[in-house]
């Protein structure tokens, strides 16, 4: 279980599908895969189109001559000649006209046909060469290339995409290991096998695992060093406070008896939150969970605070949790809003939140983006400063407990800390809802 502490500033959404690695890699595929397609099949009908039509006018060409020999002659000329035929394009006879020979692209009664047209006695002499067969021919090489091309687009885009896949899928193992790190969970490890078989071959993505794995043992021994340096010194200073504390007793009574016992106080305070802190950092603390009455358990929490607060119930609930934790953070967030804020103190019960408000200057900036820092707080107007490690306790003690720790500012002023407990079953809390109070 883990405390989600939220900021002021809201989290960015997730990267939207076209906007992630994996929906650009197959946009750009696509447009890729389709310019060479329509490249190379414009390529193709070109080539192929320009040597048909040159086979068709060289055959027209070749009738021409054919028929030219025979119209000299007076033999009869082949079927497909003819002097001044009516279908004859235009362009084509006015070319002939001109005593010149030439070929063109047309019809013959809807049938596609080459022409090939030149000049004989003042007329025009023509040939045909059916074009049908090689019409038929270019239109079979488009369907053909462009089948072909939706293969290849098809193939390659999915040869592309689960290549693609392995590889955003260990990118996106990758960051999930990074957040449950940022999350605290200093065991989380990448592990990419490339990482740790020789054989197999390194990549970009094999390096980043390797950093973050690295980065991450790294991080974890030296917060594992910080949290045993701590708990060792706050072990060491009890035997010579309570020393201390002792000789302290012996003082006669006077003012500066009283500051030295004060002083010693704050001392014995100071050493306990550290050995807390410190078994709360080793996240070996496991709750005791049971059923509660949220309403019940927070005026009890105040009631042993001993510090002035207005306690209201909008609206009761049960909840799982663990009630000597549960005081302690709601007992710190009653201090803190009394040490660094001004009266009245509010704590609300509404459901399974509880919301502790004050009216003072609200939390710092610092706060409200990073949340709390250990030995780091703001003066007050009353002198009180603190040693910021009561909310720092708050975070882990709500952490443990499985609930969310929310700081923020009321718009009207004063600092105002939400903590959201998981809500128990509804049949276990209505039998709870006639109990004695605890």
């Amino acid at each position: 279980m883990r405390a989600l502490v939220r900021r002021s500033p809201a989290r960015p959404g997730g990267l939207t599908r076209f906007a992630s690695l994996y929906g650009k890699f197959t946009v750009f595929l696509v447009v890729v895969c389709c310019v060479v397609a329509a490249v190379l099949g414009t390529l193709v009908h070109v080539v192929v189109t320009r040597q048909t039509v040159q086979q068709a006018r060289a055959g027209a060409l070749s009738r021409l001559d054919t028929a030219a020999r025979a119209y000299a002659a007076g033999d009869p000329m082949h079927h497909q000649a003819a002097l001044n035929p009516p279908g004859l394009p235009p362009e084509l006879r006015k070319l002939a006209l001109r005593g010149e020979r030439g070929t063109a692209l047309g019809d013959d009664h809807g049938t596609p046909t080459m022409w090939a047209a030149g000049p004989a006695d003042g007329g025009v002499l023509t040939a045909r060469f059916d074009y049908r067969h090689s019409a038929d021919t270019i239109d079979g090489l488009d369907r053909a290339i462009i089948g072909s091309s939706a293969l290849a687009i098809g193939g390659t885009l999915a040869a592309g995409l689960f290549a693609v896949s392995r590889v955003t899928r260990r990118l996106h193992r990758t960051a999930d290991v990074a957040r449950r790190i940022s999350a605290g969970d200093l065991d989380a490890r990448v592990a990419d096998p490339r990482t740790t078989d020789p054989a197999k071959a390194q990549d970009e993505v094999a390096a980043v695992a390797a950093a973050l794995d690295a980065m991450a043992a790294t991080l974890q021994a030296r917060l594992q060093s910080e949290q045993r340096f701590t708990a060792d010194v706050a072990h060491e200073l009890r035997t010579p406070l309570a020393g201390l504390q002792a000789a302290a007793d012996l003082l006669p009574p006077g003012r500066p008896t009283e500051l030295v016992r004060d002083r010693v106080q704050t001392l014995r305070r100071l050493t306990e939150d550290l050995l807390e802190i410190s078994r709360l950092d080793s996240l070996t603390e496991r709750p005791d969970l049971d059923a509660h009455r949220l309403g019940r358990l927070a005026e009890r929490a105040v009631r042993a605070s001993g510090l002035e607060a207005e306690v209201r119930v909008a609206r009761d609930a049960c909840v799982m949790t663990d009630r000597r934790r549960l005081e302690r953070v709601l007992s710190n967030l009653l201090a803190n809003a009394h040490r660094h804020g001004r009266p009245p103190v509010v704590l609300t019960v509404d459901g399974p939140v509880i919301t502790v408000r004050d009216h003072g200057d609200g939390y710092p900036g610092y706060l409200l983006e990073h949340g709390p820092q250990r030995f780091r707080t703001e003066p007050t107007t009353n002198g009180n400063k603190g040693h910021g490690l009561g909310l720092t306790i708050a975070v882990g003690q709500a952490r443990t407990i499985g609930a969310e720790l929310d700081f923020a500012n009321a718009p009207d002023g004063g600092a105002l800390t939400t903590l959201a407990l998981p809500e128990d079953d509804p049949a276990r809390a209505a039998g709870l809802s006639g109990a004695p109070g605890e």
